[in-house]
Formats: C-alpha cells, structure tokens, sequence
C-alpha cells in the first residue's frame, strides 16, 4: 500500500511540475512577438508596454493596442483580447496567448492577437 502511495505522489509532482512549466509566460518585447510569431503560436507570453488604443465590448472581448517602443512600422505594437480593459496611457503588463490568423467574420481578420490576456496596470 505505502508503495502504491509513493507512486501516486511521484505522479502527481510529475504532473504538476509539468504543467507549471507550459503555464509560465516567456517575457517578450513587442518586436519579438511579431517577429517570432510563428515560433510562438500557441504559447504564454509576457509583455510590458503602453496603452495606444483602446475598443471595449466589441464580440464579447476588449481589444487593446500597445507599444513598448521596440519595432518599427508593422513591428512595432499588438493587439491583445482581454475581458480586463485599460486607458490609453496606461502602462500596462499582458499575459496572454499568441494566436494566428483569427478571423471573427464579417472583414474581421487578424494575422495576429495575443488572446484571453490578463492586463494588470502599473
């Protein structure tokens, strides 16, 4: 019995181990986001940046655009979902999902979001 115990503990730190590990959001700028896209399709990650413009309520989500002063022309900001909202200024820290080629219907169509993002003021 203490054996099968032993094994079940062994298991269940496994598996908790292993989920912490895709759970945590890799710190990227701006740039890299939209540069390394591809790569990161799928994956948490961590941005810092600044508020440019803000569109609340629009298909059940907000959408926010930021720049962290990285990139230039196309690279240089994100748009990221989130059901949390900030002001255009804002200093702000994203955590959320890199997702390619959403298309919401109706002319909607975005290469690029970070999705279901959790914003946190700063």
């Amino acid at each position: 019995m203490m054996r099968k115990s032993i094994i079940a503990l062994g298991t269940l730190l496994a598996l908790t181990l292993a989920a912490g590990s895709v759970m945590a959001a890799e710190r990227k700028s701006v740039e890299e986001v939209n540069k390394q896209m591809q790569a990161l399709s799928g994956q948490q990650v961590e941005l810092r940046g600044e508020v440019t413009k803000v569109n609340n309520g629009i298909m059940r989500r907000n959408f926010i655009h930021i720049k962290d002063g990285s990139g230039s022309g196309n690279s240089s900001s994100l748009i990221v979902t989130s059901q949390g909202t900030a002001e255009i200024g804002q200093k702000i820290k994203v955590v959320g999902t890199v997702k390619l080629g959403t298309d919401f219907g109706m002319g909607y169509t975005y290469p690029l979001l970070v999705e279901n993002s959790t914003i946190t003021v700063e």
